[in-house]
This record gives structure tokens, C-alpha cells and sequence, in this order.
């Protein structure tokens, strides 16, 4: 299993256009990027790729890292970071079956699934395959299972990608606040690599209307607002996972410089084989 992460950003992405913050302008510096978010799924034995979440900047991506186009699609939730980079599958991809959950979200009355399904149905490429949650499918060679993460207003998922032929094993977060429910925590602890959301450190939460939330023993705040993990509660979660390794992705250009680029921090462009 590779896995390469072709966005590691927020709704903005870093740096972001027209800002001139010192971390917009130290990432200029460095050369490196945190576009939309995204990641890259290749198979060896079976040659097909998985994109989880298909990023707005997917042209971008897809031109600046050696990855294959995508076999298949499975998209976490329906913000427009996540989901629409799904018209670039006009003209470059044949087919590709788009994964997404059947649940029906009590916000929008459809599922992310019937979202996809009304949102593209001019694509003939993209094929909407509906999936139930905690119920492992397989796509591309791999066993993936979709986990209700907490996310509001919407509903929104995390996922473990598994090799059933090698054992690795790949956990995603997905977008959500620490309060993560403890059965989708059960299927994503152990993993190989988890990549976990966190949008700010903690000491950022005062500037948020809400504040932060899940506090730990010494009252950090694990979740920004309501939507977000603090890098804290992202770190937090990896340890109580107990992977073999993290890295936390969906990050804001917001975190202060002289923490923006701390060594657990993703950038665009790293891979990893598991």
C-alpha cells in the first residue's frame, strides 16, 4: 500500500491566496504547499488506485506528484473541499465507482451518497456506489470501511483502508471534533498510519465564537469550535489509537509560524508505504 498526500490543507488551503501572514509567506519560502485535501491510495498487486476525497485543486495535484489517476472514489462528506474535484472526472477518467455513505442526513434529507448522485449525474463517468457504514467493501484490492466521525452540522465519516493480503492498514480521521464515538474509534485504532484533522493548536480557540471543547486533564482544548480537532486533540487521538504512525493533515494557515511546520505536521507530497 502507498499512500501519498497529494492535499493536506484546510478550505483555504496554505498558502492562501492573496494572504501575506508570516506562515503564508514561510511556506512560500519553503516551497512547500498545503492545497485541498486529498489522498492517494495505490495498490501494488492490483495496479488501481483509491483517491480518498476528491479536492478542488485534483488537476493541480494529480499534475505535480507522480500518481496514477484514480480507479475508484470515496468521498467522506459533502463540503466542497472534499467533493468537488469529482467534474474532473470529465474526460480523464473512463469509469469510477464513487463510494460514499447510505445513511440519510438529517440536515440535508438525502444521504452523501444521493448528493453525489444528484450533484453529477451529467458525468457518466462517475458511478455513485452507495455504502453502509461499519460494513467493510472492497475497492481497489482493498477492505474499506466507512465510520461515523462528528462533524456538524453534517454528517461526515472516517475510514480504514486495509490490504487484506499484507495486513497494512490505513485509518483516516475525516473532518470531526474530538468527540468521535467510541465504535468508530474501535475500527480505526491500531492503524499502520493515521491521519488525523487538526485545524489550529489550542491556544487559538479564544478567537472562536464557541471556543474549544474536550478539554483533557489539564483543560487543552481537543476541539476548535465544534467542527475541528485542535493539533492537541489530533495528537491526543493518535495516542489513544495507539498507531504506528500519525500525521495530522487539514491544516489552517492560521497556526503561528513557529508552529506551522512542527515535525508531526503534514505538507503536499509525502508518501509512505505500508
Amino acid at each position: 500500500m502507498e499512500v501519498t498526500l497529494l492535499g493536506t490543507g484546510d478550505t483555504t488551503g496554505t498558502p492562501t491566496p492573496g494572504c501575506g501572514c508570516e506562515t503564508c509567506v514561510e511556506a512560500r519560502d519553503r516551497g512547500v504547499e498545503r492545497t485541498r485535501f486529498s489522498v492517494h491510495v495505490h495498490n501494488e498487486r492490483t495496479d488501481r488506485s483509491l483517491l480518498v476525497d476528491a479536492s478542488p485543486d485534483f488537476r493541480y495535484q494529480f499534475l505535480h506528484h507522480e500518481t496514477p489517476l484514480p480507479s475508484e472514489i470515496l468521498v467522506t462528506h459533502i463540503h466542497f473541499d472534499h467533493l468537488d474535484g469529482l467534474g474532473n472526472a470529465y474526460r480523464l477518467l473512463s469509469d469510477a465507482p464513487v463510494h460514499a455513505a447510505d445513511e440519510t442526513d438529517p440536515k440535508t434529507g438525502e444521504s452523501v451518497h444521493e448528493t453525489i448522485d444528484r450533484k453529477y449525474d451529467y458525468l457518466d463517468a462517475v458511478d455513485p456506489t452507495p455504502q453502509t457504514p461499519f460494513e467493510s467493501f472492497r475497492a481497489c484490492g482493498f477492505d474499506v470501511t466507512l465510520v461515523p466521525v462528528d462533524h456538524p452540522p453534517l454528517v461526515c465519516y472516517g475510514a480504514l483502508v486495509e490490504d487484506p493480503e499484507t495486513g497494512a492498514s490505513l485509518a483516516l480521521s475525516g473532518d470531526t471534533s474530538f468527540g468521535i464515538p467510541a465504535r468508530s474509534k474501535a475500527v480505526l485504532a491500531g492503524a499502520d498510519l493515521l491521519l488525523a484533522d487538526g485545524i489550529v493548536p489550542a491556544h487559538l480557540s479564544e478567537y472562536h465564537p464557541l471556543g474549544g471543547r474536550h478539554e483533557d486533564s489539564e483543560g487543552t482544548p481537543r476541539t476548535f469550535g465544534t467542527k475541528h480537532m485542535t493539533v492537541e486533540g489530533a495528537r491526543s487521538l493518535a495516542a489513544e489509537l495507539d498507531v504506528g504512525e500519525y500525521r495530522i493533515v487539514h491544516l489552517s494557515h492560521f497556526i503561528p509560524e513557529d508552529e506551522a511546520f512542527e515535525d508531526d505536521m503534514a505538507v503536499d507530497g509525502e508518501r509512505y508505504v505500508l
